[in-house]
């Protein structure tokens, strides 16, 4: 396991995440800064400043060390995506800046970087996804509208099979706290090791909440959603712990929460 520096302090939390859970990846596949640059097609100094967090990473060196770290690019690829956002905000730019390598710097590890049209065709993908998706959405709001508005009773008896759907409600967890062979458990997921993080939802996140609530730290609501309020409860309970504060559930928070 590498000994990574401490992250910037004032870097925002949003950014921070994504950073450590690069790092993990990293850690997870063994490479050293020029291995993972001759994987990825990024120069070991760019490695450096994007995991010390002084220089965000591009989306497509992100899905390139999710690939090599077995991670799922799309998950990786919207935390970017958030992390973006926060970066843009803290340095009043109007884009993301893009560091790509090429290829005497893949030998070298020096600047001279330029954009790649791969990265560009990625966020102009997603863009447009996004875009598809809202208007397919506002346009059957348009259409029920429409129906409830008719006066006659034949659009009476249209709208509510306009507007009915199947919808599935969300599970519901509990807390079933018990003491097992001297570990703490909840009764959502015996897991010890699984990575929970901001963003994730199920039975695992459940747990986490479960366990932080019998530790005296509220996470909201047991929900299975692992949001803002989660997050803050499992930042201070890691720093009243005595681990470091990232908001990430990973095997040694777990074992402070079963402990």
């Amino acid at each position: 396991m590498s000994r990574w520096k401490a992250l910037p302090e004032e870097l925002d939390p949003r950014v921070r995440q994504l950073v450590v859970r690069l790092r993990r990846l990293k850690d997870h596949g063994g490479l050293s800064m020029r291995q993972l640059a001759a994987r990825t097609g990024y120069s070991p100094k760019s490695w450096e400043r994007y995991l010390g967090g002084s220089s965000l990473p591009p989306a497509e060196a992100v899905a390139a060390l999710a690939r090599i770290g077995g991670d799922d690019p799309t998950r990786l690829l919207a935390l970017h995506e958030v992390a973006a956002e926060a970066w843009r905000k803290g340095r009043g730019q109007a884009a993301v800046p893009e560091e790509p390598l090429s290829v005497p710097e893949l030998v070298s590890g020096g600047p001279g970087e330029e954009e790649r049209p791969h990265t560009r065709s990625l966020r102009v993908a997603l863009v447009a996804g996004a875009v598809a998706l809202v208007l397919a959405v506002s346009s059957a709001v348009l259409v029920t509208m429409r129906l409830m508005d008719r006066g006659d009773g034949a659009a009476a008896r249209t709208a509510p099979l306009a507007v009915s759907a199947p919808a599935s409600s969300p599970p519901a967890y509990g807390c079933r706290i018990e003491r097992v062979d001297g570990r703490w458990y909840a009764g959502n997921s015996r897991t010890g090791t699984a990575t929970v993080a901001y963003g994730d939802s199920g039975p695992g996140v459940a747990e986490v909440q479960c366990l932080l609530r019998r530790a005296g730290v509220s996470p909201g609501g047991i929900d299975g959603m692992f949001g803002p309020l989660t997050r803050g409860a499992v930042v201070r309970f890691q720093k009243r712990a005595g681990l470091v504060g990232d908001g990430i559930v990973g095997p040694h928070t777990w074992k402070a929460l079963r402990g």
